[in-house]
């Protein structure tokens, strides 16, 4: 089969006539978008399952270092970088059906994993770096999930409808960090009769939180493998690696790192640095006053930063993605300067200074998530924009990853400068090669 060539084989399962710029069937475009976002904001609560359930490990009897604390938020990263490599080959090969049907039933593992290790403390650190391990093929569908979806969307749509999906799939980063503390607050219908945890005098039900999608999990899997269907769209691994000869998969590569690398990085390990940095110095507490401070804000990060991702979807339609994703990488290394200022604090009034400093962090990253998924189907031929997509989504996925590791080996102040630098250079690589008048891709 030559190079992009379609597939004229037919099936129940494969759409006929497929030409999305010609021929757009919306009704089905919008359906799968429907359907593979449910499954995708399910994804995103089991990739940072770990980062609502540590801060609150030790409370309830394990006796975890911040180094190890670090580490157990870091591994799913690591794994979903390593995933995301995979699932960046499977739209065309095994279709989008049964990649978002299997993904759907693959979340249930480490779901319950989690379910039974926190409810006997004995359970080792290597037990739990292997769970946190397997959290990663939530953010690890991603990269397949994707460009699946963007076949069914013309080009002039797939700035929107990519930013509704990966936004609206991010806000489970959110959702999992917002709902879990309270669930953690009391029995759930139905499994109350399992015992809680202890957290001192007060019980704790933190298995809750690994518990609660399974059964929303399931429901995705039956709506994929009966309401989805393939686009005839084939091609081998031979073929698909051709994008790693595109200069702009590298450049924009680089872009997608410090937008969602650095999201995904300090979302997963936004809960933590507070804890670590500010402690219990103040009333910090907030809605959840039986948690650690961290708990209170985490899941204000991955929140804006997914909503803003949304919103800018349409208008990166309109005015192009580059000039958006220049105006987030200046943001972000502002902001991060900013930050660094106050990571190591004389005063608990220093607090809010860091606080409104990373929301706006996460409000440019946003920005920039948009902007770069606006980029690459326009400066990119269809069938290797959408392995583009997925190999930087599969690259920026290692952030929790790299910032995990980074936390726990040097001064946190240290590595937000590094950071900072890091956005100043890729905002300049994005002017030259994107944003500016008569750039060699604007897009």
């Amino acid at each position: 089969m030559s190079r992009g060539q379609v597939s004229t084989a037919t099936s129940r399962h494969v759409i006929e006539d497929w030409s999305p710029e010609e021929n757009w069937d919306s009704r089905r475009a919008w359906r799968t978008l429907t359907v593979s976002t449910f499954s995708m904001v399910i994804a995103f609560c089991v990739w940072f399952l770990v980062s609502a359930v540590a801060p609150k490990l030790n409370a309830i009897g394990f006796d975890l270092s911040k180094s190890q604390l670090y580490w157990l938020t870091a591994m799913p990263g690591l794994s979903a970088g390593v995933i995301r490599l995979v699932y960046m080959f499977l739209p065309p090969v095994i279709g989008t059906r049964k990649l978002v049907g299997i993904s759907s039933l693959l979340y249930l593992i480490p779901m319950l994993g989690w379910f039974f290790a926190v409810q006997d403390t004995s359970t080792s650190f290597g037990t739990l770096l292997f769970l946190s391990l397997l959290c990663g093929i939530g953010g690890g569908s991603f990269s397949g999930y994707m460009p699946s979806t963007g076949y069914f969307f013309p080009k002039r749509k797939q700035g929107t409808a990519l930013g509704i999906q990966a936004g609206v799939g991010n806000l489970g980063m959110s959702i999992i960090q917002l709902i879990g503390p309270w669930l953690m607050g009391f029995g759930l219908l139905g499994i109350t009769w399992i015992a809680p945890e202890r957290a001192g005098d007060s019980p704790l039900w933190v298995h809750n939180a690994a518990i609660v999608f399974l059964p929303w999990t399931v429901l995705a899997a039956i709506l994929a493998f009966t309401l989805l269907k393939d686009v005839p769209v084939k091609a081998n691994f031979r073929q698909q690696i051709d994008i790693f000869s595109n200069p702009n998969t590298w450049v924009m590569t680089l872009m997608y790192v410090m937008t969602f690398g650095l999201f995904s990085g300090f979302s997963a390990q936004f809960g933590l640095l507070i804890n670590n940095t500010y402690g219990d110095a103040s009333d910090l507490a907030g809605t959840f006053s039986n948690l650690p401070a961290g708990a209170s804000y985490a899941f204000l990060g991955p929140l804006i930063g997914s909503l803003v991702r949304v919103a800018w979807g349409p208008l990166c339609d309109r005015f192009g993605g580059a000039v958006w994703t220049f105006v987030s990488g200046i943001g972000m290394t502002i902001t991060l300067a900013f930050c660094a200022l106050f990571l190591n604090p004389t005063s608990p009034d220093q607090f809010g200074f860091f606080l409104w400093g990373m929301l706006a962090m996460f409000f440019f990253s946003g920005i920039g998530n948009a902007g770069t998924f606006k980029q690459m189907p326009m400066i990119m031929p269809a069938r290797q924009a959408g392995g583009a997509i997925g190999f930087t989504a599969a690259i920026g996925c290692f952030g929790p990853f790299v910032i995990g590791v980074a936390l726990s080996s040097m001064s946190a102040s240290v590595w937000f400068w590094i950071c900072a630098a890091f956005c100043l250079l890729c905002s300049a690589v994005c002017w030259l090669q994107y944003a500016r008048p008569r750039a060699p891709y604007p897009g």
